[in-house]
């Protein structure tokens, strides 16, 4: 126990190294990332476990890198609200392997990239320094460029690329902002700036300061109209990917700004700033609204359920807007439940589509027609996953949308609450509209064009799709012929793996949908510490 301050350099540090493992392995064996990132992402859930045994009835867990000063060296800090962030990751992180070992990415470079990022993201959570917190932005944003990039054909890259364009500005526009406050302070840990900012001579700078970091992390977490790089980014990254960094990316980016909202600037401090909480309010809202119209109108799942992101983004910046105008220690339990919520009902979704994907090669709104049919569980987890997402209880979506309405309300911004609602309608639009085509659309030809033949490992009906054909006969995706010209029989591209995973995700949602007050307990001691 007494060694627990250890886990939170170990959990970034490990992932890091483990990262080039693959690729030094790689020389001598075929195939060895997967096993490689199983290993490193279950330790990496197991140590974040015990981590949060100790924060949750101990209280933060701080380790001082060198043994420096803290004005001038480096801290790691896990506490209430940063250890849920890491609980989530390595959680994620792990299950998402359950996808990839059959669905693919398989080589060693994805698995390297992928360690990376995990090592990116959890130095996001833990870092106690604003310019590491920029550090780990950057080896995030690096990793998930390439990620993206690995896709077939040349939309990736494309997609990858204004990533790349889009996120180098936001890096640029933190770390402008980040000077701007050092200018006037002379400190970059989290806990000395949160004392030195409202004492600072040149309150301009750190105004200054504040407006560029806010731009920074309006294009991370993909806030209209600064989104652009992700519906792109989400819809031509691999299938085996788009699950880990819709999950994932933004929502540590959203969590590093509320961090800098609430343990930097403070709320008070930004409350008496002028015009800090109708910004941050404008933002969250505007985004809530516009992601939800233009997730309403596509016909593609995976940019669906990025431009759904959007919106659901917008509402937790919304709430941090809450709890700067209302210091309201209720919208801040909230921005935390849906922002781990979030996460986890997009790593179900999206390994949904990629499973839907992998079966039938379905990716449109109108080929999903059916789904109940043929693969009834997985249709079943995604319906729970949508609702949800709507916010229906006893759902993880109801929680946190509850929370940050009810914050509204109590601090009187009424705009706010009929935001939310206005939202909730449109998501039960586009959630509607994908249910009606899988449990009450028969599956037509044209509907589903690439239609494979007997897969169905769920309890669906394999035959379904042509019953005329004998098995012997029906048309074999590329990957399934692949694996016949290796010398192994063709095989099922859907594995019992990946329908579980997407399984538990769902039963996850209602789980925590029903403990979402003993989460706001478990987030007691942190929100008394920031809200007054």
């Amino acid at each position: 126990m007494s060694n627990i301050d250890l886990i939170p350099p170990l959990l970034i540090v490990a992932p890091i190294l483990a990262a080039t493992l693959p690729i030094a392995l790689g020389l001598r064996y075929d195939r060895t990332g997967w096993s490689v990132a199983t290993i490193t992402s279950t330790g990496l859930f197991a140590a974040a476990l015990a981590l949060a045994s100790v924060v949750y009835t101990s209280g933060e867990v701080i380790h001082t890198l060198g043994g420096y000063p803290r004005t001038y060296g480096i801290q790691l800090v896990a506490d209430e609200f940063s250890t849920l962030i890491v609980l989530l990751i390595t959680g994620v992180a792990a299950g998402v392997l359950a996808y990839t070992r059959r669905g693919g990415p398989r080589g060693n470079t994805f698995y390297t990239a992928y360690l990376l990022l995990v090592g990116g993201l959890l130095g996001i959570s833990l870092t106690g320094d604003v310019f590491n917190l920029f550090v780990f932005l950057e080896i995030t944003s690096i990793a998930t460029y390439a990620l993206v990039a690995s896709g077939d054909g040349p939309e990736s890259a494309v997609a990858a690329l204004k990533y790349l364009i889009l996120g180098t500005v936001a890096a640029s526009m933190y770390l402008l902002g980040v000077a701007f406050v050092f200018m006037a302070t002379g400190t970059l840990n989290m806990v000395e700036l949160s004392t030195a900012i409202p004492a600072a001579e040149r309150p301009v700078l750190i105004q200054t300061g504040f407006a560029f970091i806010v731009v920074g992390f309006a294009v991370k977490v993909a806030q209209w109209p600064l989104h652009t790089w992700q519906p792109s980014a989400y819809q031509q990254a691999p299938d085996g990917v788009t699950p880990l960094i819709a999950a994932l990316v933004s929502t540590a980016s959203a969590y590093a700004f509320g961090r800098l909202i609430v343990t930097v600037f403070e709320v008070d401090y930004l409350a008496a700033m002028p015009n800090a909480a109708a910004i941050v309010l404008t933002i969250g809202c505007v985004s809530v609204l516009a992601g939800t119209v233009l997730a309403v109108i596509q016909t593609e799942v995976k940019r669906m359920l990025a431009y759904s992101s959007v919106s659901q983004f917008g509402l937790v910046i919304a709430a941090y807007g809450v709890v700067i105008a209302g210091n309201s220690e209720t919208a801040l339990t909230g921005a935390v439940i849906h922002l781990v919520g979030h996460g986890l009902l997009k790593t179900g979704l999206f390994l949904g589509a990629a499973l839907v994907a992998a079966s039938y090669g379905a990716r449109t709104v109108d080929e999903y027609a059916g789904l109940a049919t043929d693969r009834p569980i997985v249709a079943g987890s995604m319906a729970v996953l949508l609702f949800s997402l709507v916010g229906i209880p006893p759902s993880i979506g109801f929680v946190g949308k509850w929370y940050i309405a009810l914050g509204a309300v109590e601090s009187q911004l009424w705009p706010v609450a009929a935001v939310i609602f206005l939202s909730t309608m449109l998501t039960l639009a586009y959630a509607a509209r994908l249910l009606e085509k899988m449990y009450f659309t028969p599956a037509t030809v044209v509907e589903r064009p690439h239609a494979r033949g007997p897969v169905a490992t769920d309890g669906g009906d394999a035959d379904r799709d042509d019953d005329s054909t004998p098995d012997s006969e029906v048309e074999i995706d590329d990957g399934r012929a692949a694996a016949g010209l290796r010398g192994g029989a063709a095989r099922n591209p859907v594995s019992v793996g990946m329908i579980a995973i997407v399984v538990v995700v769902a039963l996850g949602a209602v789980a925590l949908g029903f403990a979402g007050g003993a989460i706001a307990e478990l987030l007691e001691p942190f929100l008394t510490e920031v809200i007054n």
